[in-house]
């Protein structure tokens, strides 16, 4: 015996409940991920692909809660439960889990019971029997599956009549023949439309049937080629009597739907927004052979509403088209309507798909805001977003759709709108009821929808779909010193904006109040040349429907001009230790610019940076003339660099001028070896030199006493050479002069009383 569409074994269970399967195929180019090799995907390249929707009658239930035990079933991908009343508020919960094809049973996983109604009564002619539903559920590639159903807590809830399971196959290509996929699924070289009712078979744990099965007729085998035309099976037959709560409402006085037409615009308006890339249904591969009325069409979009699909957001984006194709079939063939309600849908990747079919440039009346479908428009988002919202590529690309919408018609959307309520729901039949033009599913009808998180981001997509949203000035090229930046002759200013570049007509960049530089929407950066002063850069960007943002102004200072050094790098003797390789010195400059010196650098012998002017104490080798090379740099980047060699030079004592009596003490401690000593008052010592820093170079010890210092026959100071601890070869004073020229330096003991000793080593001076 062979099937078609339907998997057939002898695990599938016989409770009364029969599949229903419908297929078709189609063909598109747009290319999607499947279910690995031996799966061969949900729509890949320009292959046909067939849907089908399965279908499980629940078995009689007791009014509050009712099960599917598990079973295998054929292929889907897509779950649901409808029940007969579409106007049934139903209270309660639903669970499914399913087992993936050539994996593993899923956890429990609850279906959303959103009351999501779609079209308005009589607005459009359905494809079948319209039906109440829970948002339909993506679960990925499964062939098996268990559901409950509980009603709430209330003692007047009850479970709906007509409880159907809805499996959705949203259509592949070519799969492996018998065994590849492994042992035990036998599945056909390529699914075939099916209308046939089937039985299914009990498992051997499965309870024992309240009904009789249906009889199972003998299929004949399916066509090897083309697909037979689609006979759709009428729904089952529900065996239950439904209770009192989940009797359909009376009868509502209706109000006139507003004026639709079956035949689109001759013209759209022009729309000053680009359109937006979107997936056609061709290239989902919508499956067109079950819409079977023509779309209908208001006369404008004075609303755009955002939904979510709810499900998984854990999906592949590969998957999209599938998940698309998924909710088409439970639209159309679950809940009865004439086609997929949404306008538009978008994946967690920012995809966009088109929704409903007739041009997404023409005002399609949907089925997705129950009373307000007519001259509105709407998004959904595949996920559920109540507790994250949706990332940047979504919000993007919804406000693009968004915008193009409603811009088409000169609607703003960051304005409001007042719409009449067609229906008696949230809002009474004729109420009219002020939106912003973009608005949330949950606005308009009681639900949920689109999520908490989403909900809360749709602020932030209207300001991305109508205005520059978070345009910031992020930087120019240059330095930047406090709140000014400081640049050449050109810079190039940079800036950041959070609508999408599709949106934005253009940028401008402003010197000084005026339009300088003008970019594409798509641009970050322009490249400026400004004359040398101060000056003010703003960027203002230009919105495709009108609105114009600006940042804040921003101070430049244009230099050109190189910083200068009235004093070069100078070397100078201090105080400290000396020794045959080390003398210690001071390094002075003092540079200057027009605007600002940045820092100074010193680049040789040795390397740092430091303020425009000042002194850096260091050390430098005697009898060896070093060059000492600085940079100046100022904040616009401009430098100058100035050099100056130095050699620092000892003075032997033995050159010295005496008078009075000085001995002579030999040690490796004193500079040569020896230093000169005295302990009468008077007793000197003078060296002539030619230079521009000189110092005196002593022995420090407990004994030491005093000395005077003579420079040019003037009297400098007198020093102490007394030390707790013995200091061999010490600087004890130096002196420095603007310029190197000839001077004559003396030292003169004092004779202090009780401590008379001068012991002197030779001097050092800076030539």
């Amino acid at each position: 015996m062979r099937f078609t569409g339907i998997r057939w074994n002898r695990r599938t269970a016989g409770i009364g409940a029969a599949i229903v399967a419908t297929a078709v195929a189609g063909t598109a180019s747009l290319a999607a991920a499947g279910f690995g090799e031996d799966l061969a995907g949900w729509s890949a390249g320009d292959e046909p692909v067939s849907t089908a929707l399965h279908t499980v009658a629940f078995p009689a239930a007791n009014g509050r809660e009712v099960t599917i035990p598990r079973r295998d079933t054929d292929r889907f991908a897509m779950v649901g439960v409808t029940w007969a009343n579409p106007k049934v508020d139903f209270k309660g919960t639903i669970d499914v889990r399913t087992h993936a094809v050539d994996g593993k049973w899923s956890g429990w996983r609850p279906l959303e019971l959103d009351n999501h109604f779609g079209p308005e009564p009589g607005a459009e002619a359905t494809a079948g029997k319209a039906r109440g539903g829970t948002d339909p559920l993506w679960v990925g590639p499964s062939d098996g599956v268990e559901v409950r159903a509980s009603a709430a807590g209330g003692t007047s809830d009850q479970l709906p009549a007509g409880l159907r399971l809805e499996l959705v196959d949203p259509g592949q290509t070519k799969r492996r023949k018998a065994g590849a996929a492994g042992a035990g699924h036998v599945r056909p070289e390529r699914l075939q439309p099916v209308a046939e009712v089937r039985a299914l078979e009990p498992t051997a744990t499965d309870p024992a049937p309240t009904d009789t099965a249906p009889t199972d007729p003998t299929p004949a085998d399916p066509p090897t080629t083309t697909a037979p035309a689609e006979t759709t099976a009428p729904a089952p037959t529900d065996t239950t009597a439904p209770p009192a709560a989940t009797t359909a409402p009376a009868p509502t006085t209706t109000a006139a739907p507003a004026p639709t037409t079956t035949a689109p615009p001759t013209t759209a308006p022009a729309n000053p927004v680009p359109t937006p890339k979107v997936v056609t249904r061709a290239e989902w591969k919508a499956d067109e052979s079950i819409v079977t009325d023509q779309p209908t069409y208001g006369t404008t979009v004075k609303a755009f509403f955002v939904h979510h699909t709810a499900g998984t957001n854990s999906y592949s984006c590969a998957d999209s088209a599938a998940i698309v194709r998924g909710i088409e079939v439970y639209h159309v063939k679950s809940n009865g309507w004439n086609d997929i309600g949404y306008n538009f849908l978008v994946d967690k990747c920012g995809v966009v798909f088109e929704g409903r079919k007739g041009g997404i440039d023409k005002p399609v009346t949907g089925a997705h805001t129950y009373g307000f479908n007519t001259d509105n428009a709407a998004i959904a988002v595949l996920g559920t977003y109540i507790s994250t919202g949706i990332p940047t590529v979504v919000q993007d690309a919804v406000a693009h759709v968004a915008a193009y919408k409603l811009g088409q018609y000169g609607n703003d959307p960051l304005g409001k709108v007042t719409l009449t309520s067609g229906v008696e729901g949230k809002y009474h039949l004729g109420q009219q009821v002020v939106f912003n033009r973009i608005s949330g599913h949950r606005d308009a009808v009681a639900t949920e929808c689109p999520g908490d998180a989403l909900y809360g981001q749709l602020a932030v997509l209207r300001s991305k779909a109508a205005s520059v949203y978070g345009l910031a000035l992020t930087g120019l090229t240059g330095t930047k010193n406090g709140t000014t930046y400081y640049t050449k002759n050109t810079f190039t200013a940079s800036w950041s904006v959070s609508t999408p570049s599709t949106l934005i007509s253009r940028f401008e960049v402003l010197l000084d109040g005026a339009v300088v530089a003008t970019t594409a929407g798509t641009a970050r950066s322009a490249a400026l040349t400004v004359a040398p002063g101060s000056h003010t850069v703003q960027v203002r960007g230009v919105h495709v429907l009108g609105r114009t943002a600006a940042t804040p102004t921003q101070s430049v200072i244009a230099d050109s001009t190189a910083p200068t050094f009235p004093q070069g790098p100078t070397l100078s003797l201090r105080t400290g230790g000396v020794s045959s390789s080390v003398v210690p010195v001071t390094l002075n400059w003092r540079s200057a610019d027009n605007v600002a010196v940045r820092s100074v650098s010193l680049t040789a012998p040795t390397t740092g940076t430091f303020a425009a002017s000042g002194a850096y104490g260091t050390t430098t080798k005697p009898g060896v003339t070093t060059t000492w090379s600085m940079k100046a740099a100022d904040w616009s980047g401009n430098t100058a660099a100035s050099s100056a060699a130095w050699t620092p030079v000892f003075i032997p004592e033995t050159k010295a001028t005496r008078t009075g009596t000085w001995s002579t003490y030999t040690s490796s401690n004193y500079l040569g070896g020896s230093a000169l000593t005295a302990t009468a008052a008077r007793a000197s010592l003078s060296w002539v030199f030619t230079g521009r820093s000189v110092a005196f170079v002593a022995t420090r010890t407990s004994t030491s006493g005093q000395a005077e210092i003579w420079v040019d026959g003037v009297k400098a100071t007198t020093v102490d050479l007394r030390s707790s601890s013995t200091q061999y070869r010490r600087i004890v004073w130096a002196k420095s002069w603007t310029g190197s020229a000839r001077h004559t330096i003396k030292i003169v003991a004092v004779g202090t009383s009780g401590r008379p000793r001068v012991i002197v080593d030779s001097p050092v001076y800076v030539r």
